[in-house]
């Protein structure tokens, strides 16, 4: 088991603990924890309604695919962390790691 921390739109913060032997993506966990993530594409990385930024812990996570930036950089919101949390595999990188939900597409 891993352990991080995400904070939803209004602020409020709270630990999540995911298994890291079932190759969740972050979405799948986000989602599972009843966070309000679209994910509308069903995680191919091809409307960025999982859009997230990782306030802390971004160093483990490697860069972002072309594919990702892609849709990254077309929303109205883009940050240097910024990430679609589909893509993100849950592991030991993200132990300790603080997850901001962000975008509009948020429900």
């Amino acid at each position: 088991m891993i352990s991080f921390t995400v904070e939803d739109q209004a602020g409020n913060r709270q630990r999540i603990e995911a298994p890291d032997d079932m190759g969740l993506s972050l979405m799948e966990v986000l989602k599972a924890s009843e966070y309000p993530i679209l994910a509308t594409c069903g995680g191919m990385a091809l409307c960025a309604t999982c859009h997230v930024e990782i306030l802390e812990g971004k160093d483990g996570l490697g860069d972002a695919t072309d594919t990702e930036l892609d849709q990254l950089e077309n929303l109205p919101e883009y940050f240097p962390t910024s990430r679609l949390s589909c893509q993100i595999r849950i592991g030991e990188i993200l132990e300790g790691a603080v997850i901001k939900l962000r975008g509009e597409d948020v429900v």
